[in-house]
Formats: C-alpha cells, structure tokens, sequence
C-alpha cells in the first residue's frame, strides 16, 4: 500500500466493518466487533475514541446524530464513502495475502511430480 493508503490495523478494520450496516454509537460498536470475531477482539472503550478520532479526521467515519441516554451523550458514528472503499481495499489485501499461505500449503501436500 502507498503511503496515503496504509493497512488498517485490525481493531480499526472491525470498527469500520460494525459499521457497514449502519449507524453505531460506540458500545454497539465494540459488541459488533467483539461478535465478529467469537470474542477474540475486545476493543477498550479509549482504544476505540483514539480509534474513531483518526478514522473522523482520516475521513473514513463521520459523526452523525447524538442523542442523551441516562443522561449521558451518545454519538453515533457512519461509514464514510472512503471509509467503504478502505475497508475493501484491507479486505482485499487480506484475501491475497492468505491466498499465497493457502496456496502454498495445498502444493506443500501434493505429491512430487
């Protein structure tokens, strides 16, 4: 990847994946990464705001509404056009990088010819 585009980490790559399907506010965030991966991924609620605040200012998410829950605020965070098109970029790049492992272990078992 160039420079202006750099893989994404992963806790990155699962925030922008929880938001495919729309609009999240943080905790349904870090639930929809956590059950994307069985559990394996626990993103920490400071990991996640540093995480978001470079993503909003990269242009990957955007802020939308807020509304006060328990008197508290909740924002809620969008996938952004070039937020979509990052996250098929790593998807992609992760595809072909397990591509040369899974390649290479079927003809690791293959008989010599």
């Amino acid at each position: 990847m160039t420079r202006q585009n750099p893989p994404l980490t992963e806790p990155q790559y699962f925030i922008l994946a929880a938001l495919m399907d729309g609009p999240l506010h943080g905790y349904g965030i870090i639930k929809a990464a956590e059950q994307a991966t069985d559990g394996r991924l626990r993103i920490a609620v400071g990991t996640l705001y540093g995480a978001l605040e470079r993503m909003e200012r990269a242009g990957l998410v955007a802020a939308g509404h807020e509304e006060i829950v328990d008197g508290r605020a909740r924002r809620y965070y969008r996938l952004t056009e070039d937020g979509t098109e990052a996250l098929g970029r790593e998807a992609l790049r992760m595809q072909q990088a397990a591509a040369v492992v899974i390649g290479h272990s079927r003809d690791a078992g293959a008989a010599p010819a």
